[in-house]
C-alpha cells in the first residue's frame, strides 16, 4: 500500500467516525429559509405593532398576536429543516436519525426549551422587552450546545446570538430589530455559507 492509499484509507476512517459522532445531514438551505420566515415574521409583526419599538404592551391581544407569529415561524422552521435534512441524507445514502442525530436534537432542545418557558413567563408578567434578548441568548446557548454534535460553524452562530441577545438587553424596546438581525439576517448569511461549505461537495 503506497503512501496515496493510506492517505486515501485514513480520509475514509476519518470520514466514518465523524459521521458517528456527528449530525451532518442537517442542510444550510435550512438555515436560509429560517432566516426569510423570521424575516417575514418580523415584518408581518411590524405591520401589526405599526412601529418598532415595543415597550410596553398594548394589551393581552398583542401579545397573543405575537407569540402566535413566533410559534408559527419556529414551525415552519423546523418542518423546513427535517424535510431538507432528510432529503440531504437520502441523496448522500446515509440514515438521518441515528445517534448523532438523538444527540444533537437532546442538547438543542434543553436551553431552547428552557428559554421558551422563561420568556413565556416573561410575557405572562408583562415584561415584554426582555423576551427578544431572551430569546436570542437561549437560543445561542442551544447552538453551542449542540455544535459539538454538529458542525463547528454553529457554535460560531451561537456566539453571535448571544452577543446580539446581550446587546439588546441594554436596548430594552427594540427587541423587534434585534430578533429581525439575530433570527432573520444572521441565518440567510450562515445558511448561504454553509450550504455551499457543506452541501455543494
Amino acid at each position: 500500500m503506497d503512501t496515496k492509499e493510506q492517505l486515501d484509507a485514513l480520509q475514509d476512517i476519518r470520514k466514518m467516525m465523524n459521521r458517528s459522532v456527528r449530525f451532518l445531514s442537517l442542510s444550510g438551505l435550512s438555515g436560509l429559509f429560517a432566516g426569510i420566515y423570521a424575516i417575514l415574521a418580523g415584518l408581518i409583526a411590524y405591520l401589526y405593532l405599526g412601529k418598532l419599538e415595543y415597550f410596553t404592551p398594548d394589551g393581552k391581544t398583542d401579545r397573543v398576536v405575537l407569540v402566535m407569529i413566533a410559534v408559527v415561524t419556529l414551525i415552519l422552521a423546523l418542518l423546513t429543516a427535517f424535510l431538507l435534512s432528510l432529503r440531504k441524507a437520502r441523496h448522500a445514502g446515509v440514515k438521518m436519525w441515528d445517534e448523532s442525530a438523538k444527540n444533537a436534537i437532546l442538547n438543542l432542545c434543553i436551553p431552547l426549551l428552557t428559554g421558551g418557558i422563561f420568556s413565556l413567563a416573561l410575557i405572562h408578567e408583562g415584561i415584554i422587552g426582555l423576551v427578544a434578548p431572551t430569546t436570542l441568548i437561549f437560543y445561542g446557548l442551544a447552538l453551542v450546545n449542540t455544535s459539538k454534535y454538529t458542525f463547528p460553524t454553529i457554535r460560531q452562530l451561537g456566539f453571535l446570538e448571544i452577543g446580539l441577545g446581550l446587546i439588546n438587553a441594554f436596548f430594552i424596546g427594540y427587541g423587534l430589530i434585534f430578533w429581525v438581525a439575530g433570527f432573520g439576517l444572521f441565518h440567510v448569511i450562515y445558511g448561504i455559507y454553509m450550504y455551499f461549505k457543506y452541501d455543494r461537495v
